[in-house]
């Protein structure tokens, strides 16, 4: 009898319909910034990519800008410029990429 309980339960649970996962929302925001030299570049790639949610970061130095792509569930534009100041890179402005 017992046998056959824990049967009904595997069962139960191998056709249970499996939970889906938050699909994730990937944002991507273009960073105006002071960057003048590629060992301010290099800072920031030795920091915003360790940043919660982050998924790429391309730093462009003649043009000053920094593209993050991050998962908007885990990080914010507020955020990442908050992560900008700690490293003393000033964020001019940000503008958001579909």
């Amino acid at each position: 009898m017992m046998i056959l309980a824990m049967l009904a339960v595997v069962a139960g649970v191998a056709t249970a319909a499996p939970k889906q996962k938050a699909e994730k929302k990937i944002a991507t925001v273009v960073f105006t910034t002071d960057l003048d030299c590629h060992h301010c570049a290099q800072k920031v790639l030795n920091t915003i990519p360790y940043e919660k949610g982050i998924k790429d970061v391309q730093v462009d130095v003649p043009t000053k800008t920094v593209t993050v792509k991050f998962d908007a569930a885990k990080n914010s534009v507020e955020s990442l410029i908050k992560a900008f100041e700690s490293i003393k890179v000033k964020v001019v402005k940000a503008e958001a990429k579909k």
